[in-house]
């Protein structure tokens, strides 16, 4: 006959060892979760400063093409006709959209322009769907 004093006695043996690989368990997880969150909070503060040096490059560039766009130096020479060709290339682009805008051909909302309300009468695009004007008329 089995003596219950003695299984009694290994079943809280095995729990104890059981409670004990959980708390250690439970520790290892809290330090790993600890060093996790100090490592995302690390990246996202180095990235935080790595933005913060991209906008302040951008403001020394900006300052510096605005200061020696006439006579960059050589190092900055192709960076500086570069900005200056893409900045007329935006101001004859402007220059089209207003000489749209001001014939009644374009319309900076296209959903009243093709509801027909933003161009002026006559325009292709003020045309309600079904309504063309046929090439007879």
């Amino acid at each position: 006959m089995p003596n219950y004093d003695e299984i009694k006695k290994k079943a809280i043996d095995a729990l104890e060892t059981i409670a004990d690989v959980s708390v250690e368990a439970y520790k290892l997880a809290e330090e790993k979760a600890r060093v996790f969150a100090k490592r995302a909070k690390l990246t996202a503060e180095i990235t935080k400063e790595r933005a913060q040096i991209r906008r302040v490059k951008l403001d020394i560039g900006g300052i510096y093409y605005d200061l020696h766009k006439d006579a960059p130096g050589d190092a900055f020479k192709e960076s500086s006709e570069s900005i200056s060709a893409s900045l007329e290339c935006i101001a004859a682009n402007q220059r089209e959209l207003e000489e749209l805008k001001n014939a009644g051909e374009y319309c900076e909302d296209e959903e009243s322009c093709e509801e027909g309300e933003c161009c002026e009468e006559g325009d292709t695009c003020c045309e309600p769907e079904g309504e063309e004007k046929s090439e007879e008329e």
